[in-house]
């Protein structure tokens, strides 16, 4: 359960935030100090598990054969084949790239994947998780789905997503507890290397939660 005060800011933000006719998403930032950011070995780069889920839909597609894919197609929102990613232009590639939050693809197919799509989904942060062949592929889209990706590059202030605007506070706190908790354990100085953390939706104002 996430302290007291998270959960405090948390339902300012919400209550904060303006009507829109939309939901919004809601957005933590996250400001580093004391770390040499041109050394990547510093860089924030992590997949997160969110207790209360993302509240977005997350677009996957998984890139199989055989079973594997015929499995795939009861979780994922897409299946390639080895052929179907060969066949993709530049300008198709690049668009689903952008359209899509995560690829899982065979372990087998790797090599082939980073020969055709290497320097699309590479840049991007993009490049697919390795399916090995005793893992569920459903299991793996599903988790996926809850996932966010924190990533700080060469910046100090990045952002992550936390959760929608109809979620509860207490949920979207949660979801906090469990990324500063990740970070306090993985930052060279820990808390320390924190130097302040806001919540907000889209739209919304920031409050300061740490």
């Amino acid at each position: 359960m996430a302290d007291s005060d998270i959960e405090t800011a948390v339902a300012r933000a919400l209550e904060d935030s303006p009507d829109r006719n939309f939901t919004e998403t809601v957005d933590l930032a996250i400001n580093l100090r004391d770390l040499d950011l041109n050394e990547p070995s510093n860089r924030v780069d992590e997949s997160i598990v969110l207790p209360s889920g993302t509240g977005q839909e997350t677009r996957i597609v998984v890139i199989a054969e055989g079973e594997t894919a015929v499995r795939a197609e009861e979780a994922a929102d897409e299946v390639l084949s080895g052929d179907d990613v060969a066949d993709l232009d530049d300008d198709e590639a690049k668009d689903m790239a952008d359209e899509t939050d995560f690829f899982i693809a065979e372990e087998a197919m790797m090599q082939d994947i980073a020969r055709h799509l290497g320097t699309i989904l590479g840049p991007r942060g993009k490049m697919p998780d390795p399916l090995a062949p005793d893992d569920d592929v459903v299991e793996t889209v599903n988790r996926l789905k809850n996932t966010v990706q924190l990533r700080s590059g060469d910046r100090r202030t990045f952002h992550t997503l936390v959760g929608a605007e109809d979620m509860d506070a207490e949920a979207i706190a949660d979801n906090i507890d469990v990324i500063l908790r990740r970070l306090h354990a993985d930052l060279e100085k820990g808390p320390q290397n924190i130097d302040a953390v806001y919540v907000k939706t889209t739209m919304g104002p920031s409050v300061e939660v740490a």
